[in-house]
């Protein structure tokens, strides 16, 4: 989706579970780590580590404990939020980049070590938003800039950019001391307008949706990785009709094309006033055939499926309305549906989860099948059962993100690119 505007969060003057009215903070402090304790398993001190119910694993430099037991009463003298869209949630006061561990389980997905760092970034420029594409053959990151929004450089009149990063240039070991590698800009013909998703690679290719600028219409495209980076239009219209801003798209483990239409180019002022749905579609790229997948949704966005392709999920953004501004009783919400083996219709909706702060955009799920969403405040982290595991805090909002081979999560924040080496591997990447 475009975001509005990039929402920088300082960290906030005093911890958002205000301790200062409580009679004795030394013995507040002592309880929270005793809940901690409680909540994680015996904690080894000596070793750094957690873990009773397996092997222990070394608390990364750059994680902080957050048990929900130790939030789960903030009291009539506490301090509540009220915008999800202004602060994210930090209780300990913890000076982002950092992982925030609700749950122990978020522990395997970090491993031990686990380090995110920046390596790449531009104040002035919302260079990194939306479509990253890992190339494991070139071992390359393709990506694109805010279309629409703040910091975009984009508009009615200025297509967005595409991206480039050679993650060769990165260093071996990173321990989150930000570093500054090249960002390359590809040239891309007029065909392309305003990219938002991608994925792939598809036939070796790069795949991407875009959202369509003014009468130029929303498509899907296939781009080739290396100079000159030949395009082919696959898709770019609904039976004569254009589609109103298409959004994301991923691809099916059975090679059909999966990918999201919503109305953020109408609420960012780039495209005309839709004249369809929300809705997500299914492409088949062997007879060009289209036709529906699911519908009733506010602002479809972010797709993604597990590993087996059985269950597909979908962020719808609603409760982020561009110009007619934000409504947090609106959706912010993750749904999980079922995908019929034989239609491939998304079956048997329900709601699986909903983010604390901004909106869940793009999607990613690892081998584990834990649920990955670019929020308000970082990556999100959700079990398979829907269980706010953990995040990536940065302080800031991330549109999505992109395994980028086993163990290694690039992270996309506008004006940054993180790099998280950990554990967890996508269910694309299972070697």
């Amino acid at each position: 989706m475009e975001h509005l505007e990039k929402r920088d969060l300082p960290p906030p003057a005093s911890p958002e579970i205000s301790h200062s009215k409580q009679p004795n903070s030394s013995f507040t402090m002592l309880i929270s780590i005793l809940v901690c304790a409680a909540a994680f398993g015996a904690i080894s001190y000596g070793k750094n580590s957690v873990g009773t119910r397996s092997e222990a694993v070394t608390l990364p430099a750059q994680a902080v404990m957050v048990p929900p037991a130790s939030f789960a009463v903030i009291g009539a003298n506490g301090t509540f939020r009220t915008e999800a869209f202004d602060t994210g949630f930090n209780p300990t006061n913890t000076t982002p980049p950092f992982f925030q561990v609700f749950d122990e389980a978020f522990l395997k997905v970090l491993g031990n070590g686990a380090t995110i760092t920046s390596v790449a970034s531009n104040a002035t420029f919302a260079f990194a938003h939306e479509a990253p594409i890992y190339d494991p053959k070139l071992d390359i990151l393709t990506f694109a800039s805010n279309d629409g929004g703040a910091l975009g450089m984009s508009d009615i009149n200025h297509n967005s950019k595409v991206g480039q990063i050679n993650l060769k240039d990165i260093p071996a070991h990173l321990d989150g001391t930000p570093i500054e590698i090249p960002v390359t800009e590809l040239n891309l013909p007029d065909t392309v307008q305003m990219t938002n998703g991608g994925t792939g690679p598809f036939l070796g290719n790069l795949l991407l949706i875009t959202s369509g600028r003014g009468e130029l219409p929303p498509s899907i495209v296939t781009v080739n990785p290396s100079p000159p980076h030949n395009t082919t239009v696959l898709l770019d219209n609904y039976f004569g009709r254009q589609f109103n801003s298409l959004n994301d798209i991923k691809i099916h483990p059975s090679g059909k094309i999966f990918f999201t239409d919503t109305v953020y180019g109408f609420l960012n002022h780039f495209r005309p006033l839709p004249l369809l749905p929300s809705q997500v579609y299914r492409f088949d790229p062997d007879t060009g055939a289209v036709r529906i997948a699911a519908t009733d949704f506010d602002k479809s966005n972010g797709i993604a499926f597990n590993g087996d392709g059985s269950i597909a999920y979908i962020a719808d953004t609603g409760a982020n309305s561009g110009f007619l501004g934000i409504n947090q009783t609106e959706p912010a919400t993750i749904y999980a549906f079922d995908v019929d083996p034989k239609t491939q219709a998304f079956t048997n909706r329900r709601a699986f989860a909903f983010a604390d702060s901004g909106v869940p955009d793009g999607v990613q799920v690892d081998t584990d099948g834990n649920v990955y969403a670019g929020c308000g405040d970082g990556v999100h982290v959700w079990s398979s059962d829907g269980t706010l595991i953990g995040k990536f805090f940065l302080g800031t909002v991330s549109a999505t993100m992109t395994f980028a081979g086993p163990g290694r999560l690039i992270i996309l924040a506008e004006t940054n690119i993180y790099v998280a080496n950990i554990a967890a591997k996508s269910s694309l990447f299972t070697s």
